[in-house]
């Protein structure tokens, strides 16, 4: 994210996570499964969880950036799964490991996720059902395979979903179509294993985060390379979208205790609203000369 970003991030702080190492441990003693957590939003999870005390399970697909990302915990802080979530006994595999580096699990963010592109007209069978089995199914058979772990601990789960679960960009139907059924499964499972399994589920819609991947796809989509420098107030009315350590910091409060039994909410993360936002139609956000 620093070569990304940093230079167009005026008031970062380089240093938050010493900070919160040495102010803060709500997850002390926490293990937390995060998959998709070798860059982007699930990185910057992981990070702020080992920075507030906790054990993690880093998942990715790139062993190099895994092995980076591990070292940059402290192997004793973190352990490395390389695993395919299309692989039948991948959700299997992400709890045996947890158990066998750490003895327990206390959480699982589901952040890997299918990115891409599609429409009706470009959109197959095989593409479309590719997006719902990595986006909504491959979460739910890893809650389900950890759950009676999580029943142990009375632990949580966080799924990683997209503001564009309410419609989506047109060319992203499939994607949004698979998050809108995510958000389905958070609100259900939140209500059902609240109730029966002291598990709490809650949902994270961030809206349009600069990770090293996004930043790469609007550059391939046309963008100019530092396209995020300067961007419309209607998109960005900060002067800036949203960065991951952001979503961190919300994944961090809701995986800790001090969440207490809030369960089946869903958290949009944006800087405008997104249902119902209807913005002026003006020389303000349409060029007038």
């Amino acid at each position: 994210m620093v070569s990304v970003c940093a230079k167009h991030s005026p008031g970062r702080t380089p240093d938050l996570l010493l900070i919160l190492k040495n102010n803060m441990s709500r997850l002390q003693n926490k293990v937390i499964i995060v998959t998709g957590s070798v860059t982007g939003i699930g990185k910057a999870i992981a990070k702020r969880c080992v920075a507030e005390g906790a054990k993690v399970i880093i998942h990715g697909l790139e062993q190099d950036l895994g092995e980076q990302t591990v070292a940059e915990l402290g192997t004793e802080n973190a352990a490395l799964v390389i695993k395919n979530l299309a692989d039948e006994d991948a959700p299997q595999l992400l709890v045996d490991q947890a158990i066998k580096a750490f003895g327990k699990i206390d959480a699982v963010v589901n952040n890997a996720a299918q990115v891409g592109t599609g429409n009706i007209q470009t959109t197959d069978g095989a593409w479309f059902r590719r997006m719902l089995e990595i986006n909504c199914v491959v979460p739910y058979l890893i809650t389900r395979a950890a759950l009676p772990h999580l029943s142990a601990t009375r632990g949580s789960i966080i799924n990683i979903g997209s503001v564009n679960a309410y419609s989506g960009e047109p060319n992203l139907m499939p994607y949004s179509v698979s998050k809108g059924a995510l958000m389905t499964l958070t609100r259900n499972l939140g209500d059902t294993l609240m109730r029966e399994n002291g598990v709490r589920v809650n949902q994270i819609n961030p809206g349009w985060v600069l990770t090293e991947n996004e930043a790469k796809r609007k550059h391939e989509h046309g963008l100019r390379e530092d396209w995020y420098a300067d961007l419309p107030k209607v998109y960005a009315p900060a002067g800036r979208i949203l960065w991951p350590e952001e979503i961190a910091a919300c994944a961090a409060w809701l995986l800790a205790d001090e969440c207490g039994p809030i369960s089946g909410q869903v958290f949009d993360l944006e800087q405008h609203p997104f249902i119902g936002r209807n913005p002026p139609k003006d020389a303000s956000t349409i060029p007038s000369k």
